[in-house]
């Protein structure tokens, strides 16, 4: 498995296989042909349908500067990967150079021909079952674990992305608006945050609180501002969510929160390593379910849990995602992306919950539920895999629902 530096990456929204991806690739395919004078990208599978909703041909022109035409060829269906692009180089009108890319998830990219361009394999272990009889057998934790085999700068940089998770948050319970691309869709993370009742419980205001930085996290992706991938852009809410919540709760310190985001993204990572996370191959499921198990096995880990409850944790967040599909309205990360943030954030506390309770009654292990669910989302129909040709995406018009 890679480095959790892979899984959390910081940059700018609204997708991380449709915008990060792309960029990250245009810079590279640039600096190897750093002679031509003109550009073309053809978009296939996923990148094509939803690559305008998701800002893939802004991105791409802004990144190369020089002319660059992007094509998005949405006939061609037999595809190595649901997110495949092509990449050419000219000079005075002559090819000088061509990549076949694969945007993987993420942000990560691999490019056919040659090996990885993102950080070697930096662990040897990469099913939880073996990572768990490794840790018993150590008498050491999850974050130790990942400090082992990464180095203590790890953990240094975890607590930098904990920073900028808080600093998203900040910016969205703040910002009010409408958020581009044709939906109409306002901001509601501050009305969230700030509506408070005289008699409201403590489970209402958990609820409200949660939903709110959830909202508040993906409002901001939705508009381009700068999130952090956990494991993808269009589930980033769901972890910053449910840690702000605990951490102002709890006082919990920032350590203890990086510590945390080391036990959430060794299971992201085990997750990406064997399955998938991204929505183009597999359905939602493979975002918000894993940003849900991430969250959920964090939260044990926050909570001093054994390594049982936080495997359990990780199941049930997952387990009942299973089938989620991916229909984004329009091809934006707005409907049904922004509430379903919210509403996994609630999940994976009460995934949390069922793992204090229930450890000893389960059944599944997380390598089987993370099997699972790369099959189902292998057997999903391609228009419901980030097409915006089915469910919600096919269905939805804009109505007044008042009347």
């Amino acid at each position: 498995m890679k480095s959790l530096r892979e899984l959390y990456r910081i940059g700018r929204g609204p997708s991380s296989s449709h915008t990060m991806a792309p960029e990250h690739a245009a810079k590279l395919f640039l600096a190897n042909h750093f002679s031509a004078d003109s550009f073309k990208v053809v978009l296939f599978g996923s990148l094509a349908r939803t690559g305008v909703g998701h800002g893939t041909d802004y991105v791409l022109r802004k990144t190369f500067g020089l002319p660059c035409e992007v094509i998005f060829n949405c006939d061609e269906n037999i595809l190595p990967h649901p997110n495949t692009f092509d990449m050419f180089a000219y000079k005075e009108g002559e090819e000088i150079g061509n990549w076949r890319i694969y945007s993987v998830g993420g942000g990560a990219i691999h490019i056919e021909g040659q090996r990885d361009i993102d950080s070697p394999d930096v662990y040897t272990l990469n099913k939880f079952k073996a990572i768990k009889k490794y840790c018993a057998a150590e008498d050491i934790r999850i974050p130790d674990f990942v400090e082992r085999n990464e180095g203590g700068e790890i953990l240094t940089y975890l607590e930098e992305v904990w920073q900028q998770m808080k600093s998203t948050i900040k910016e969205g319970i703040t910002s009010t608006g409408i958020i581009p691309g044709g939906l109409n869709i306002s901001r509601k993370a501050k009305y969230l945050y700030r509506q408070k009742h005289i008699d409201e419980s403590p489970e209402t205001r958990e609820n409200r609180l949660v939903c709110a930085y959830a909202y508040a996290t993906s409002e901001q992706n939705a508009d381009g501002g700068i999130v952090v991938t956990a494991p993808t852009c269009g589930a980033c809410g769901v972890v910053p969510a449910v840690f702000k919540y605990m951490q102002d709760k709890h006082r919990f310190s920032d350590q203890d929160i990086a510590r945390a985001l080391a036990t959430a993204g060794l299971i992201g990572n085990v997750v990406k390593t064997n399955a998938s996370i991204s929505g183009a191959e597999c359905g939602c499921q493979a975002e918000i379910g894993t940003a849900c198990s991430m969250a959920a096995a964090g939260l044990a880990e926050l909570f001093g849990m054994e390594l049982n409850q936080i495997e359990y944790a990780a199941e049930v967040a997952m387990e009942h995602h299973l089938g989620l599909t991916c229909d984004p309205v329009k091809g934006l990360v707005q409907i049904p992306c922004i509430e379903r943030n919210a509403v996994a954030a609630m999940r994976a506390i009460n995934a949390l919950s069922l793992a204090n309770f229930l450890t000893n009654t389960r059944k599944i292990s997380f390598d089987i539920i993370v099997e699972t669910m790369y099959e189902t989302g292998k057997d999903l129909s391609a228009i419901y895999r980030e097409t915006s040709q089915g469910g919600l995406a096919k269905l939805y018009i804009e109505e007044d629902l008042d009347n």
